[in-house]
């Protein structure tokens, strides 16, 4: 679920397509090897082992391994979304990049990805536990950025994080539309063209 909100935030484009393939997009079956091996499969020894030990560090997320996740959709899968590949021809996309990926790219990416994180002002209550295990938290030194509903509790009546609901665009009142400009009659045309020939032979 973390993942799936990481990239509809983070990647929206990617998201809408795997929410145009239905539920079989939406289950991530290409990225499952990636966290089951711990990205063993996909990268050189030496590459895989900077990866643990940047998961290993908990630094300012206990979940860094997800923005590794991102990272590689970010970088290799521009493809995915162009070509609009189906579910089972994204998952050989995706195992057919197996040890051919930059490591220290992806790496570097992730850290962007959660510097960017880090800053949002704003973060869907389905994100508030991403990093609540970080000890004092991750937003130490800076500001707390403010937690949205995403509407998604079927089984509570308010937010269970105290999310505020996402404001909707107003639609504008009957009363606040401007009135039309008037169009003026044929005869209302015809009785100032009168009055116009009148005044003319008058003179």
């Amino acid at each position: 679920m973390y993942l799936r909100e990481l990239l509809r935030l983070m990647l929206p484009p990617f998201h809408r397509h795997l929410t145009r393939l239905g539920e079989d997009g939406l289950q991530l079956l290409f990225c499952h090897r990636w966290v089951l091996l711990c990205f063993k499969r996909e990268f050189p020894d030496n590459d895989a082992l900077r990866m643990w030990e940047a998961c290993w560090a908990h630094y300012q997320t206990d979940y860094f391994h997800l923005f590794l996740c991102v990272a590689i959709i970010v970088l290799y899968g521009e493809d995915v979304t162009e070509q609009q590949l189906a579910t089972d021809q994204m998952l050989l996309h995706f195992s057919n990049l197996s040890m051919h990926m930059n490591g220290e790219l992806v790496l570097r990416k992730a850290r962007s990805l959660l510097y960017q994180f880090r800053l949002l002002p704003r973060i869907p209550c389905s994100l508030h536990d991403l990093c609540k295990l970080c000890g004092p938290g991750m937003w130490d030194s800076r500001y707390i950025p403010t937690v949205e509903c995403s509407g998604e509790h079927p089984d509570s009546q308010s937010c269970p994080y105290g999310g505020t609901p996402v404001p909707q665009p107003c639609s504008p009142s009957p009363a606040a539309t401007p009135n039309p400009t008037p169009t003026p009659s044929p005869e209302g045309k015809r009785g100032s063209k009168a009055r116009d020939i009148f005044t003319f032979r008058k003179s």
